[in-house]
């Protein structure tokens, strides 16, 4: 047996990454949940403090406080993977009335790429 490719590695987290764009394009949790180990957790600022922990949060938020933004963009700006390991940079515009900056760890298990950390930066207008 061979070793996947880069290339290969690159097109499996897309595929993981895309699940987690649309379903925040849609406002439903179901279609990310599986781009996410149950064990992930999620950290940003949130009014100056540091918010986060269980990925349970970024479900429920999506499912309450979203709304479907069919004119929302994301671009993958870039994923970097060593072995096991990958890290990868996310831009989404118009999602919901935010734009934001999101910042993903995954880890291939049982050789499937899981997302077990996702930190975010909210931009707002000045």
């Amino acid at each position: 047996m061979t070793d996947p490719t880069y290339v290969q590695e690159y097109e499996a987290i897309v595929k993981v990454l895309n699940k987690y764009n649309e379903g925040g394009a849609k406002a439903d949790s179901s279609i990310m949940r599986s781009a996410f180990s149950e064990r992930a957790t999620i950290f940003g600022i949130e009014n100056s403090k540091l918010e986060g922990g269980p990925i349970e949060g970024l479900f429920k938020t999506i499912d309450t406080a979203f709304r479907q933004s069919p004119e929302a963009k994301a671009a993958i700006v870039r994923i970097d993977i060593v072995g096991t390991v990958a890290n990868a940079r996310v831009d989404t515009d118009n999602i919901s009335g935010f734009r934001f900056t999101d910042f993903f760890n995954l880890v291939k298990v049982d050789g499937q790429w899981t997302v077990v950390n996702k930190v975010y930066h909210t931009h707002h207008s000045n």
